[in-house]
């Protein structure tokens, strides 16, 4: 299927954005605190479960929003960017993507190449299997630390990102922001704009 271009976002990339938005900052909140030091063991095994849980459900939306921005819809660049701006906008969308592909999947290679082969109970549900690759605390060690390392970046980037859409919705006044909340929110803006608060 081709992309077809559109002036906004459809209703599934609007979902899947603001669910998977709202799952890596939780995932971040939940990782911060079922790595403290001071956490009792079996809150921590529960905390890591449910890390796990909602990391496979994060994995799982992400590829499905990563196959659907490819393949769908190409939105439209913001009026008034320069080439510069718009390649960045653009490098900085595919980057947020991939990161949220590549993150979770770190983290399914940490419980896959761990020797505890420890299950991972998704919501108490299903055994989500490992991936099939070499266990060592080698390998532990490195994707531990790398999944570490994109999370933060990625949480950086979110940070650069939701800071450049409301500096496009408040200082420049385009329609940066209010295409990734829907027409109902673009219409009322344009009425404003048009006719006054």
């Amino acid at each position: 299927m081709l992309r077809r271009p559109a002036d906004g976002y459809d209703p599934i990339a609007i979902v899947l954005h603001w669910l998977i938005a709202t799952l890596i900052l939780g995932l971040l909140v939940l990782g911060f605190a079922m790595t403290r030091q001071s956490i009792d063991p079996a809150l921590q095994f529960a905390l890591f479960q449910w890390h796990k849980s909602f990391g496979m459900l994060a994995l799982l939306l992400a590829v499905v929003r990563l196959v659907h921005s490819l393949t769908v819809v190409r939105v439209k660049p913001v009026e008034g960017l320069t080439a510069l701006e718009h390649r960045a906008a653009h490098a900085m969308h595919h980057l947020l993507l991939v990161l949220a592909v590549v993150v979770p999947a770190a983290g399914w290679m940490i419980a896959s190449v761990s020797p505890l082969e420890i299950p991972t109970f998704a919501f108490n549900l299903v055994v989500i299997p490992h991936l099939p690759v070499p266990k060592s605390d080698a390998a532990e060690a490195l994707w531990t630390t790398a999944h570490a390392v994109l999370a933060y970046s990625t949480l950086a980037l979110v940070f650069l990102h939701s800071g450049a859409a409301l500096y496009h919705h408040y200082v420049r006044h385009d329609d940066a922001l209010t295409r990734m909340l829907g027409n109902r929110h673009r219409a009322v803006k344009t009425s404003i704009e048009e006719h006054g608060p």
